[in-house]
């Protein structure tokens, strides 16, 4: 499945911040650098899914703040919901979302 994502880079912590309409905002600590902010989004995304960090990737907007996210074994109903948005669309809180402990 591929989310649309917006990258919040140099955050004080890692964390899912929740869904601005269809996209959705994670804030990481590593600078947007050589590919450090990149890298980190895709171990956030992986563990709030519980996919292997090798099941996501970045496949497009690797130098932008908004991104596309490509995770392979999880479906989107399964990922939205772990990621604090059911089926029937209900928007996250900033509160983690349900999606871990950062």
């Amino acid at each position: 499945m591929r989310l649309s994502v917006k990258v919040v880079p140099k955050a004080s912590r890692d964390r899912i911040a929740g869904w601005m309409g269809d996209v959705l905002k994670v804030c990481v600590t590593a600078p947007p650098e050589r590919g450090k902010a990149n890298a980190a989004v895709v171990e956030v995304l992986a563990e709030a899914l519980g996919v292997p960090r090798a099941a996501g990737r970045i496949v497009a907007g690797e130098t932008s703040p908004r991104k596309m996210v490509e995770v392979s074994g999880v479906n989107e109903e399964a990922a939205r919901r772990k990621l604090g948005r059911g089926a029937a669309g209900a928007g996250a809180s900033d509160q983690n979302a349900g999606t871990g402990s950062w």
